[in-house]
């Protein structure tokens, strides 16, 4: 078995490493609460990797986190950090600003969604925010565009979407007993939310406010090639470097499809890749 580390992993894990998410999903994924620190000794892992968790760390606990994944490899090991590119976001920001603004046809939708993919997570105050709704589209009027910057995640949303139509659509008309249940069973919790909004009244929207900006959704922080360097050097990586998606420290890196999928595609576009040795 590798020594190998996955922290944050969500639905992309590798068997035969070691795989740390907040909730677990599959039996192979330990469930975790990172902000407490890793669960393992110093000095036990060859490589630690996490995409697209750093962002979801406050600024002043973003050191700390990293020193935690320095102290749990061994000398030597390597620590790979992937988290959206500001300064990828930011420059298509200045591009589609600047062709909607001179009336380019179709950048007024382009404009909008990279003004969301540049600020909706760090402010959105319920799941999915603002950007899930854009995406949530019957006809979405720039697919190539949206597909272009967000890659298989956002089609994955995308197609959920769609997916989610058709249940809501059979429903009702459905004489299968497991969507008839799962629809009382929906209702059922609509209830018990409106009983509590009655209780507590303008308290009740505080509490789910508070509930989801603590439950780890919202970015609280973005990095460019410069800051997440800077960064990693700071908590004592040495060879700190940028990568692409294919390229690593590790031999082999592209094989484990974690940056990208089997036919080569990248998962997050955009994204930033950054190593460091302990």
């Amino acid at each position: 078995m590798k020594s190998y580390l996955n922290l944050g992993c969500g639905p992309r894990f590798c068997s035969g490493w070691t795989n740390i998410d907040f909730v677990s999903s599959h039996p192979e994924v330990i469930a975790h609460n990172l902000r407490l620190g890793i669960p393992y000794p110093s000095d036990t892992f060859e490589l630690a990797y996490h995409s697209h968790v750093l962002e979801h760390f406050a600024k002043a606990d973003a050191p700390n986190f990293l020193m935690e994944c320095r102290r749990v490899l061994r000398p030597g090991g390597i620590l790979r950090v992937v988290v959206p590119d500001l300064e990828s976001i930011a420059s298509a920001y200045l591009r589609a600003l600047d062709l909607a603004s001179s009336g380019n046809e179709g950048w007024d939708y382009n404009y909008e969604y990279v003004i969301l993919e540049l600020y909706d997570q760090a402010v959105r105050e319920h799941a999915g925010g603002a950007l899930r709704d854009y995406l949530d589209q019957r006809t979405i009027p720039n697919i190539d565009f949206v597909l272009e910057r967000g890659g298989t995640e956002i089609r994955n949303i995308i197609d959920e979407a769609e997916r989610r139509r058709n249940r809501t659509a059979n429903e009702y008309g459905s004489g299968d007993l497991t969507r008839r249940a799962y629809g009382f069973l929906r209702r059922t919790r609509f209830g018990w939310e409106m009983l509590l909004r009655l209780l507590l009244g303008k308290e009740y929207e505080v509490l789910q406010l508070g509930r989801f900006r603590k439950y780890g959704e919202p970015h609280l922080w973005m990095y460019d090639r410069y800051s997440l360097s800077k960064l990693l050097s700071e908590a004592g990586f040495r060879d700190v470097r940028v990568f692409s998606p294919t390229e690593s420290y590790i031999a082999d890196w592209a094989g484990f499809n974690l940056d990208t999928e089997l036919d080569g595609s990248v998962y997050k576009p955009h994204s930033l890749y950054v190593e460091g040795r302990k």
